[in-house]
Order: C-alpha cells, then sequence, then structure tokens
C-alpha cells in the first residue's frame, strides 16, 4: 500500500476489538518515530509502551473514559523532555560521536552552539519545543501504523499533569504531550468506520506563489 492509500484507509478509530498486534508491527511503528526527524538531530523524546490492564484503567480514567485505552492492544505514550539541559544535549551528540567514530573535537563548536542556543530558553520554552519535535515522531508513527494496517487513534484527551504523576514522569525529565492507541478497529461497533473521509479539497488546501 502506497503512503497516500494508507491515509485514506486510516481513520480515528473510536472502537477497538482487543486483538494484539504482533510485536514485529509494534516495533515498525516504534521504529518509525525512532527514525524521525528532528531538531539537530536531539531527539528530545521517548514512547512509553503500555500493556498491562490495571495501568491502562487507571490511565483510562484521567483520558476522560476513551474506551480505545483499554480496549487496545498497545497503549505508545509519547512523552517530550521538559528541559534542554546541558547534560542531555551532550549526551545526545557524544553518542553520536561515537557511533560515527568522530573525536568529540571534530564536534565541539557544534555542540557548543547547540548548548549555548538551548540555554536561552525557559523550561517551558524548551518544552514546548521539545513536543513539536514529539510529534513529528508521532506522526510517522501514525503513519507507519496505516501502511501496516493497524488501526490508532490520535489523543490529546487527557489530563497531562495527572498521567506525568502516574507514570513518574517528573523524576525522568518528561512531560507527555500526545497518545496513541494501537489495535484494530471494531466494525459492528464503531459509528465512525463507514463515514466517508473528509478533508479540504486539494486546491484549497494549497496556497502557490508561482
Amino acid at each position: 500500500m502506497s503512503t497516500i492509500g494508507a491515509l485514506k484507509w486510516r481513520y480515528a478509530t473510536k472502537k477497538m476489538t482487543g486483538e494484539k498486534v504482533s510485536q514485529d508491527k509494534v516495533d515498525q511503528v516504534l521504529n518509525a518515530a525512532r527514525l524521525a526527524p528532528t531538531c539537530a538531530g536531539l531527539q528530545p523524546f521517548k514512547v512509553i509502551v503500555v500493556t498491562n490492564p490495571e495501568l491502562k484503567e487507571k490511565i483510562k480514567a484521567v483520558a476522560y473514559g476513551q474506551s480505545q485505552i483499554t480496549d487496545c492492544s498497545h497503549l505508545l505514550i509519547f512523552a517530550a523532555w521538559d528541559n534542554y539541559t546541558e547534560e542531555r544535549i551532550r549526551n545526545v551528540y557524544a553518542h553520536a560521536n561515537r557511533e560515527r567514530g568522530q573525536s568529540e573535537a571534530e564536534t565541539a563548536d557544534f555542540v557548543n552552539n547547540m548548548v549555548n542556543m538551548f540555554g536561552s530558553k525557559t523550561p517551558e520554552e524548551s518544552f514546548q519545543h521539545a513536543a513539536r519535535q514529539a510529534y513529528i515522531g508521532f506522526g510517522l508513527a501514525l503513519t507507519e501504523a496505516a501502511l501496516l494496517k493497524v488501526d490508532a487513534t490520535p489523543m490529546e484527551g487527557f489530563d497531562s499533569e495527572k498521567l506525568d504523576e502516574l507514570l513518574g514522569l517528573k523524576a525522568l525529565g518528561l512531560r507527555t504531550t500526545t497518545l496513541l492507541p494501537l489495535g484494530y478497529r471494531d466494525t459492528a461497533g464503531d459509528w465512525l468506520v463507514n463515514l466517508k473521509k473528509v478533508r479540504t479539497p486539494l486546491e484549497d488546501f494549497v496556497t502557490e506563489f508561482n
């Protein structure tokens, strides 16, 4: 299936069957998020995978009772860095240097520029920037799921502060951004499944300057 075909096939699934998604497909979705482009290659977010039924129930309670949270196979939680600290930035590039066989001296100027640039931001500005990077990974994960014919529902409808507390994310320097339940659509119980996909026409969506 092409990407366009997959995007036409997918929809924000409202009811899932509870059928398990194979681990190899989940891993492909996670790798799509991992391989996503991010600003300066910093990858300032993590993906938390929840399959534990009891924890899903607790998450559902802070996500306005949305049934996909408990009916899905795997719940992916995208969580962004709460701040761009010097230690985090230097750790990312130290890892890249080791993988590429480069010395610290070769990238020192670039790394110092990144430390100075992000060091000028407030923690909230840092989080908002990191959250936008997380959304890039989120979008690619959603697309990969569609290519694999795995249903997914993008979700922002949850109490992020309560979810952060539930998962103990403050101690990890993370804050939640979005949820992505993975599973399979319940064609008999989902009111949205057979409705036509409607989007803005391309001629109205795109503005050209020639």
